[in-house]
């Protein structure tokens, strides 16, 4: 029995432990959604939900605070700029867990968790600040999109045309010139005569 028994193990020692939650928390405050198993995703909200109350107050010790969970400077900044100044108005429960189902391979129970305020990017804004492209981006610009599939018709419309221009230069090509020509038009008289001088021997012989 767990009496009085208060947070999950989740299979680690204490330091890989630690170790998942900053990265996690790193993940959430960078992209503001991350996909986890639902145990993580219930031991995670309280741990963020307490680090966007000390970003709120916005003083010297509340970050130096955050910074012990949260290493990466720029992160930590956006936290304190970008994403605690829209819950100034809301006393707690900043994020939210949606479960997503069963993961194949093992049945882990997968949840979603994110910011109740967050809204997905569009298309044209997903790439950052620095002009980075999203994974989806560039693979539906390399393989997929409308435009691309424009493209790909008008290779083929090109290569089309190249191919007819090219035939009649193939087919000129393959006829002989020089002493091979000389050489079958030889062959063709010579099949000519062949039965002239056959008529000749029969009436010699008559």
């Amino acid at each position: 029995m767990r009496h009085r028994v208060h947070g999950r193990k989740l299979g680690r020692t204490t330091a890989h432990r630690k170790a998942l939650f900053r990265n996690q928390l790193t993940a959430l405050f960078t992209h503001e959604r991350i996909v986890t198993t639902v145990p993580k995703a219930k031991e995670l909200r309280p741990i963020a939900e307490r680090m966007v109350t000390l970003a709120r107050t916005g003083t010297l010790p509340a970050r130096r605070k955050v910074l012990t969970m949260v290493p990466d400077r720029d992160v930590v900044r956006r936290l304190f700029d970008e994403i605690a100044p829209r819950f100034m108005e809301r006393p707690g429960g900043y994020t939210r867990i949606v479960r997503l189902g069963n993961r194949r391979g093992d049945g882990a129970e997968l949840a979603l968790i994110e910011f109740v305020d967050y809204t997905p990017p569009e298309r044209g804004e997903s790439a950052g600040a620095e002009g980075k492209q999203s994974l989806m981006d560039r693979a539906r610009g390399m393989f997929g999109g409308r435009r691309g599939e424009e493209d790909a018709a008008e290779d083929a419309v090109e290569a089309v045309g190249t191919a007819e221009e090219e035939t009649p230069a193939t087919e000129d090509a393959r006829e002989p010139a020089g002493p091979a020509g000389d050489v079958r038009e030889s062959a063709d008289a010579a099949t000519e005569e062949a039965p002239e001088a056959e008529e000749e021997s029969e009436e010699k012989s008559e």
